[in-house]
């Protein structure tokens, strides 16, 4: 199930947690240095990385796995709903850009839960997957949240993305610097050295992929699904209009 809401972040909270999201976003703002205009959705535990895109992205809304819990997120104004895996309360093509941060490790349905994102992404839209890298420390270590689930090599993913008509058009890893709580400094140095020299073994990976429509993705839900999401999506609503104080 889902990783608790609480524990990621208070790990967020740590001197280690902002090394992470540092290093992270850094890579996610190469990737998308400009959403200005763009509806952005993002998936399992993003709230720290979204912060980064407010005021800039047209929308942005927060979607949590309901095994995880929620947060209230903006201070003011809530943007975070929490929903099924394979029933996201959301419109078809809606959003721009999608983002998944600790979401698909420790999903319980991964393939619907893509079929799900692929079914909210626009036809020219592209989705972000930040994942737990195979051979890194940080899929290793007991402590570290990206040992929580499931972790990926390239390969796995790769596969795991078309299987769900998502087709992958860059890849990267992120998080060079070790697992360990007495890290010193931002972590910078780390990144710029292990990108340089060991490429390979980053905590996470990093990828893009564009939505293929060259076949249909049906989520297959069943009745009981269907009512919630239902009723999950009058809730949405309220989220997607956009709002000037945002």
């Amino acid at each position: 199930m889902p990783q608790d809401v609480r524990s990621l972040a208070g790990f967020y909270d740590t001197p280690l947690g902002l090394v992470a999201r540092r290093a992270i976003l850094r890579r996610v703002r190469t990737l998308w240095p400009d959403l200005r205009g763009r509806r952005l959705l993002g998936y399992g535990y993003a709230v720290p990385y979204l912060r980064a895109f407010s005021g800039e992205a047209e929308r942005a809304v927060a979607a949590m796995p309901a095994g995880m819990g929620c947060v209230t997120w903006p201070a003011g104004r809530n943007a975070v709903l929490l929903c099924a895996e394979d029933a996201l309360p959301f419109p078809d093509v809606f959003f721009d850009r999608i983002l998944v941060v600790h979401g698909i490790e420790r999903a319980e349905g991964l393939r619907p839960l893509l079929r799900q994102l692929w079914r909210v992404l626009a036809p020219e839209g592209r989705i972000l997957v930040v994942a737990p890298n195979r051979a890194s420390l940080w899929a290793q270590v007991e402590s570290s949240p990206f040992a929580r689930g499931r972790p990926f090599s390239r390969t796995e993913l790769d596969l795991l993305l078309k299987d769900a008509l998502l087709t992958p058009t860059r890849w990267d890893r992120a998080l060079y610097a070790p697992p360990v709580r007495r890290l010193g400094g931002n972590g910078a140095g780390w990144e710029k050295m292990g990108a340089r020299f060991f490429p390979a073994i980053g905590g996470v990976h990093v990828v893009e992929a564009a939505k293929s429509l060259y076949a249909a993705a049906t989520p297959g839900l069943g009745q009981e699904s269907r009512q919630e999401s239902r009723q999950e999506s009058r809730a949405a609503q309220a989220l997607l209009t956009p709002a000037r104080d945002f």
